[in-house]
């Protein structure tokens, strides 16, 4: 069993699969799914595992190169916003029927259990050389 780093089996090998320029979605319980691609559901009850849980334990284990997120998290989610502007100085931000267009392009949606608007944030996935 592995000591470190991301347990959930599901989510460790859809991590492992991806490659420069693939994009992860990750997202509130709000946040349509789109078809296609593959989903890694985390969300056990209402805020549990939060958002900023997922993305800094994501953060631990990517190197993203480029962050898309909602241009309407800024006045409806505050505590999202930060934390995206904290991880991500050259945020984009984009209407949020935007994002839902964006994220349909994705490889990978990994879902929480966060339950507050806007939550979401369209990762693309670089190289650590």
């Amino acid at each position: 069993m592995k000591r470190a780093g991301i347990l959930n089996r599901h989510l460790a090998g859809a991590l492992a699969e991806l490659g420069h320029g693939d994009g992860v979605l990750v997202c509130d319980v709000g946040m349509p799914i789109p078809a296609g691609p593959r989903v890694v559901d985390l969300a056990f009850r209402a805020g549990v595992p939060s958002f900023a849980e997922v993305v800094d334990g994501l953060l631990d284990e990517l190197v993203v190169e480029q962050a898309t997120a909602a241009t309407e998290v800024r006045g409806a989610n505050a505590e999202a916003a930060a934390l995206l502007d904290g991880h991500f100085p050259a945020l984009a931000l984009v209407p949020h029927e935007r994002l839902k267009e964006l994220s349909a392009g994705a490889r990978l949606v990994v879902r929480t259990g966060e339950a507050r608007p806007y939550a979401n944030v369209l990762l693309r996935c670089g190289v650590f050389f």
